[in-house]
C-alpha cells in the first residue's frame, strides 16, 4: 500500500513524523540554549485564586447516602428501568439546552 500523502495540491507532502529536534524548538520559541541558568527554569509563578469563584462544599446530605449504600448492601435499593431512563432522557435535554 503506498503512503498517505498530507499537504496541499502541488506542494510536497508534509515532512514524515519522527523525533522533534529540541534545538530547532527553542529557537523558534526565543529560549535560550541549553546553557541558559538553572535558576531561570526553577522559577515559579504563584496563582493567586479568586474566593468569588469558589464553589464551596458540594451539598451532600451524608444521612441519605448511608439510607442509600445500607439499601444496595441488603439488596432492597429499587430500581425501576422507566424511572432510570426518565432521569438520563432529562439529563440529556439539560445538556442540549445548556442549562
Amino acid at each position: 500500500m503506498p503512503p498517505i500523502e498530507i499537504g496541499p495540491a502541488g506542494l510536497p507532502a508534509a515532512r514524515a513524523v519522527g523525533a522533534v529536534d529540541a534545538r530547532s524548538v527553542r529557537s523558534a520559541a526565543g529560549a535560550k540554549d541549553s546553557q541558559a541558568s538553572p535558576a531561570a527554569s526553577t522559577d515559579t509563578v504563584a496563582v493567586e485564586r479568586s474566593a468569588a469563584r469558589d464553589p464551596g462544599a458540594a451539598p451532600v446530605d451524608a444521612e441519605r447516602v448511608a439510607q442509600i449504600r445500607k439499601a444496595i448492601e441488603s439488596g432492597n435499593y429499587p430500581v425501576i428501568p422507566m424511572r432510570v431512563a426518565d432521569a438520563m432522557i432529562a439529563a440529556g435535554m439539560l445538556l442540549r439546552s445548556g442549562q
